[in-house]
């Protein structure tokens, strides 16, 4: 881990987050989730690589949690990734869904049992999270 950072998006505490009544546990995801990703998402997180000299393209392994399709659409298209940059996220959502935080250390296990990355590449570790906030964790091999 080289570096990590937390952003809240102000006036989104609605958009993600969990709703607790008497049945328990609800997940609250709203649908305006992916344009908070295209409209400020890609800008917060350009911003963090370039305080460490680097760029999108320096990223040779995403570590993306995965929210719901949607919103993998929406941050690879807001990074504009190659097609198959946020697969292993895709992946970890159509074996074992959405599972929240832990989510990314699934993938992050899925990373190093398949084919660790060279060692001295770049990866960054991202999720969203209820606030709306994002977390970054910028990592080398």
């Amino acid at each position: 881990m080289v570096a990590t950072r937390s952003h809240l998006y102000p006036g989104t505490e609605g958009l993600l987050g969990w709703e607790i009544g008497a049945a328990g546990f609800r997940v609250v995801i709203d649908a305006g989730v992916p344009d908070i990703v295209r409209g400020h998402f890609g800008r917060h997180l350009r911003a963090f690589l370039a305080e460490h000299e680097l760029t999108v393209d320096d990223i040779g392994t995403w570590i993306c949690h995965p929210g719901g399709p949607r919103i993998l659409s929406a941050v690879s298209e807001t990074l504009g990734l190659s097609e198959d940059a946020l697969d292993r996220s895709r992946r970890s959502l159509a074996a074992v869904g959405n599972m929240s935080s832990v989510s990314v250390l699934h993938i992050l296990e899925d990373v190093r049992a398949r084919r660790a990355p060279e060692p001295g590449t770049w990866g960054l570790l991202l999720a969203m999270g209820p606030g709306f906030c994002s977390e970054l964790v910028l990592l080398r091999w």
